[in-house]
């Protein structure tokens, strides 16, 4: 009546499994600049994928609109680093090695400054 189910995935299956996943150093950069664009009003909400092409940290200023913007990580060919892409809808503004570069591309609001 019982039967033992191993959980293991080895060889071929393995790698048709493997998904390409933001480590811990790099959510912690993303949630950095996520809290600090909540703290100013500007963002509201996030969404993470993570697929077997690609993982993407997807913004939004409403949580039932389209991305306001979204950040995704390529794997590297071989043994090379990933690249990392911004996009706003389906346009790619810039695609980078650092993921510090990516976040700086994304244009800050302008504020209104009283004079006098």
């Amino acid at each position: 009546m019982n039967s033992l189910l191993s959980l293991k995935v080895h060889g071929k299956q393995a790698q048709q499994t493997k998904r390409v996943c933001f480590d811990r150093s790099e959510l912690r950069v993303l949630l950095n600049e996520y809290s600090r664009r909540v703290a100013a009003g500007e963002w509201r909400d996030y969404a993470i994928d993570h697929g077997r092409d690609r993982a993407v940290f997807s913004v939004f200023r409403h949580t039932a609109e389209h991305p306001l913007y979204s950040i995704e990580k390529l794997p590297g060919k071989g043994g090379e680093a990933g690249r990392y892409g911004l996009l706003r809808g389906p346009v790619r503004l810039r695609q980078d090695a650092s993921l510090a570069k990516i976040l700086g591309a994304i244009e800050r609001r302008p504020h209104l400054i009283s004079i006098g």
